[in-house]
């Protein structure tokens, strides 16, 4: 069994990032916060019960957007996908690059896109 994530985001690939920013900010009242580190910028902000929301501006297909991402807090992705394949899971998008950290991607078993991201401090396998 993997671990168990401590906490989740949902990602939203939009086509107009400045846009989605009212919407969410002066329509739905929705605090989001402006991160550096893709082009344009990305949005993120969270709810009251801990689950953060994310917008990137790239085109998306029925199916990529939005997807739910599990936070590693501890680190290990590199262990966590090899568990992953060991149980038969279908791997997307191998770990790779990711703002300020890592991800990959994999389908569950009805063929919905989940991911998984790490910060980037932390180790990337925690097998010694």
């Amino acid at each position: 069994m993997i671990p168990k994530p401590h906490r989740a985001s949902i990602v939203y690939y939009v086509a107009d990032i400045a846009r989605t920013e009212r919407f969410y900010n002066d329509t739905l009242g929705i605090a989001l916060t402006r991160m550096e580190g893709a082009e344009p910028y990305w949005l993120q902000g969270s709810l009251d019960q801990g689950l953060d929301i994310i917008f990137f501006e790239m085109e998306g297909s029925r199916g990529s957007s939005p997807a739910l991402i599990f936070d590693l807090a501890e680190g290990g992705i590199d262990d966590v996908v090899a568990a992953l394949v060991a149980h038969g899971v279908t791997i997307v998008t191998p770990v790779s690059e990711a703002p300020g950290g890592w991800s990959a991607d994999f389908l569950d078993p009805d063929g919905f896109g989940l991911g998984l991201y790490q910060s980037g401090d932390k180790p990337r396998s925690l097998k010694g």
